[in-house]
């Protein structure tokens, strides 16, 4: 029997998230998160992703290239469960895995051609800047939407865990900055700290605790207290 060729990599995700930390743990729960998938030569043709914008949302197969590596272990504590509990590395979406692959569905938004460069621009991600990808599928609901679906101990949607503000000084910087460079960026913000992207590990009872994740290259910075969160600073 033939052995299956490598992986390659047929494109590459440009995307808000340029850390780990704060990206949102599921696809979706930042509808707000914008990001384009650009192709990567040879598979860079218009005839690739022709039809590709008759469906509403793709599955994005992608590798898990800034998790850190090493032995694999066959049980994981999942951040749903408050990084209390284990389950089997194979009834989670842990990035800590025996092959480091990711899959996510996103809202197809366009299809562009800019220049040469093939494009697919998309919202709802949960993916970092950088990543690897290593296939498109589209998403067919009624083969991918199951009915009578269970989802085991992540049943459904988690609820936001803070309510979210702004500083004076946070508010002037959004309106300092362009809503073309940062699209929906007061939403984005809001919607990333609401889902509390703290380790679930964290004592929450800390006081005067500050945490910062980065947009694009825009640095944030926030606190929270209880279940408020207060968004301080905005800076480049």
């Amino acid at each position: 029997m033939n052995s299956s060729p490598l992986l390659t990599p047929i494109g590459t995700v440009h995307s808000c998230f340029t850390e780990k930390f704060g990206v949102p743990r599921q696809p979706g729960i930042v509808t707000e998160a914008t990001g384009t998938i650009e192709l990567l030569a040879p598979y860079n043709r218009s005839e690739a992703v022709r039809d590709l914008d008759g469906f509403s949302h793709l599955w994005i197969i992608f590798l898990f290239n800034r998790s850190a590596r090493g032995e694999w272990k066959p049980m994981v504590r999942p951040p749903r469960l408050g990084g209390n509990k284990k389950v089997g590395v194979f009834a989670s979406r842990s990035n800590f895995r025996p092959n480091p692959i990711g899959l996510s569905v996103v809202r197809l938004l366009s299809v562009s051609d800019e220049k040469g460069k093939i494009l697919i621009h998309v919202k709802g991600l949960d993916i970092l800047d950088g990543t690897p990808v290593l296939d498109i599928k589209p998403y067919i609901p009624y083969v991918d939407a199951i009915d009578d679906a269970t989802g085991g101990f992540a049943p459904e949607k988690p609820e936001p865990r803070l309510s979210v503000t702004f500083a004076p000084e946070a508010e002037l910087a959004l309106q300092g900055l362009s809503e073309t460079a940062y699209p929906n960026l007061r939403d984005l913000i809001a919607g990333v700290v609401e889902q509390d992207p703290r380790p679930a590990y964290y004592d929450a009872k800390k006081k005067d605790a500050s945490f910062g994740f980065c947009l694009w290259d825009l640095n944030i910075r926030w606190k929270a207290q209880g279940t408020m969160a207060t968004i301080t600073e905005i800076t480049r």
